[in-house]
């Protein structure tokens, strides 16, 4: 007799709770009981973190900022007109809002405000002047601030510009025009993801400025913590830039830059020009090769294969498609304007079985005779020369500076931004001299606000599902169905190819099992002879009260003669 597994687990499940393994009922007993009591983790909510509080840090430096009270005075927000940077007319105005606001994802410090950019799709521009000029010239520069992208960074940027040092420049009306020596931050659009550093450099010879690009620079962090960007220029030409304190990307001004900082030394004389019997081709066809007198050119590529023979269980007297036998005459139409009506062909199913239906006829196969049109084999050009180029002359242009880090003198920091991103939020932003400075600073508030967000980032993260466990791994207390469901499809499983191996391996689904089939029996023996039991006792009269408590006694038993009580009948009894 085969089980079906589930009526076996029912079976089962009942052999287990009621009839004979009382230690494995009690073990049921106390994983409900555990289950009707709610544990303190899952009653308790999670603790809130407690997070530091804001307190500004004092450190010197040609600017530092930490937003605290009074950067208003410090801060101002532009009016100006944004020009075509290929038209140079005025086409947009800066109405970005700005404000100055704790954050409002995951915060790291109570109490830390930042500059946010609180609009999208607008153009933002604001800047602050320093208070005396910054002169990099023989020094090492320091550029670090914190970016966080609250709502990510789907379209815009979040760089800063430092601008020239301009007695005539004016807050309100700092824009995309304004001129600025070096443009550092992340910049994403689309394919575009990069951490920008451009600089701009004088050209001594012409005093004309040129824009530098980074030519394989970063990629930008796009995450909801705070992301902190460092920027050093050292005096010896070289550069290197960090992300949270970490170096990503470093080099030297003279070969990492496009276009580079001093040009070529020589150029291509532009009045040269290649000579008209100048020969380039390096080989041209045997001016002596003759084709061969056995060589037909008008051989066909392929030829009727003779030796094939049809297969035999070709149907030539079927054709390959027929009349769809389900097509229906469509109700609209109309012999006269259309035409017969004439039903589309499908594939002939007879013929999916054979190796084909209709006119047979022999295949074709590639010619062995085929050569193809004849051409006369390559040689060597004896009037080759090469490739020509024009002769190098000196670059009338060519300078060599030797210094590139020496900037020009910066006179004011800005934000000129476009974003369909709005809560951008800049803090911390030191520019100085000094490494060491900007390292103290990392660690007295990006480091402390940087674990404080990791935490609540990771608390906040849906849960990964565990991987399901397999067959016999659940134990009884994880998940009683699933425990004894597995078991029984192992015991199953192993019963069918030897049922002796199947019961020593697993003696309690056996023992189970036997218990069920007992009492069944039991049950099924009970039921077959109930029919054929003495009648029922008379009812004793109403009036014989010794009769009955004469019968009391004999019908119970005395507390000495009660069963000991097992641990099950004691919980049941409760």
């Amino acid at each position: 007799m085969r089980f079906d597994t589930k009526v076996a687990f029912g079976l089962f499940s009942v052999a287990l709770l009621g009839l004979g393994n009382v230690a494995f009922a009690d073990e049921i007993d106390d994983v409900l009981g555990d289950a009707a009591t709610p544990s303190a983790a899952s009653s308790s909510t999670s603790a809130p973190i407690n997070k530091p509080t804001f307190t500004p840090l004092a450190i010197k430096a040609p600017f530092y900022e930490q937003f605290t009270a009074g950067w208003d005075s410090r801060w101002k927000v532009s009016h100006a007109k944004k020009e075509n940077d290929k038209t140079g007319d005025e086409e947009w105005t800066y109405v970005g809002q700005w404000a100055v606001e704790e954050p409002t994802v995951l915060k790291g410090i109570e109490g830390d405000n930042g500059l946010v950019v609180k609009n999208v799709a607008a153009h933002h521009a604001i800047s602050a002047k320093f208070d005396k000029p910054i002169d990099n010239k023989g020094k090492t520069l320091v550029v670090q601030y914190e970016v966080k992208l609250q709502e990510g960074l789907e379209c815009g940027g979040a760089y800063l510009k430092l601008l020239k040092e301009n007695a005539d420049l004016h807050a309100e009306e700092f824009s995309n025009a304004s001129p600025y020596v070096i443009m550092f931050g992340p910049d994403k659009c689309g394919a575009t993801n990069k951490v920008h550093f451009i600089f701009k450099h004088k050209n001594p010879k012409t005093g004309e400025y040129e824009e530098k690009h980074l030519k394989s620079p970063p990629m930008a962090r796009i995450t909801k913590q705070t992301t902190l960007y460092t920027l050093i220029v050292n005096p010896d030409q070289t550069y290197v830039i960090k992300m949270d304190g970490n170096q990503v990307k470093n080099g030297s001004l003279f070969e990492d830059f496009a276009p580079s900082v001093n040009p070529e030394k020589e150029i291509d004389d532009p009045e040269d020009k290649k000579p008209e019997d100048w020969v380039e081709k390096a080989k041209i066809p045997d001016p002596e090769a003759k084709k061969p007198k056995d060589w037909n050119e008008d051989a066909p590529y392929e030829i009727v294969d003779e030796e094939a023979e049809k297969p035999e269980d070709w149907l030539e007297d079927e054709p390959e498609f027929i009349p769809d036998p389900e097509a229906v005459k469509p109700e609209d139409w109309e012999d006269e304007e259309d035409g017969d009506w004439l039903p589309p062909t499908v594939p002939n199913p007879k013929c999916e079985d054979a190796s084909g239906c209709g006119k047979w006829s022999k295949p074709m196969k590639p010619n062995p005779a085929y050569k193809g049109k004849w051409s006369a084999p390559m040689i060597d050009n004896p009037d080759y020369k090469g490739p020509w180029a024009p002769r190098k002359i000196p670059n009338p242009n060519y300078f060599d500076d030797k210094t590139p880090s020496n900037f020009e003198p910066m006179g004011a920091i800005g934000f000129e931004l476009w974003t369909m991103t709005k809560d951008i939020l800049f803090d911390n932003i030191y520019i100085g001299h000094s490494i060491e400075d900007a390292e103290k600073l990392q660690k007295e508030t990006f480091d402390v606000k940087k674990k404080y967000e990791e935490e609540e980032d990771a608390a906040s993260a849906p849960k990964i599902p565990e991987a399901p466990k397999a067959p016999g791994e659940t134990t009884f207390k994880e998940d009683p169905v699933t425990f004894i469901k597995d078991n029984l499809e192992i015991f199953f499983a192993a019963a069918q190819r030897d049922p002796v191996f199947a019961i020593k391996e697993y003696p309690a689904v056996a023992g189970g099992l036997s218990v069920f089939l007992a009492s069944f029996i039991a049950i099924l023996f009970s039921l077959i002879f109930s029919g054929s039991s003495p009648a029922p006792a008379p009812k004793t009269a109403v009036g014989d009260k010794k009769g009955k408590a004469e019968a009391t006694p004999e019908g119970s038993s005395t507390e000495s003669e009660k069963p000991k009580a097992t641990r099950r009948t004691s919980k049941m009894a409760e």
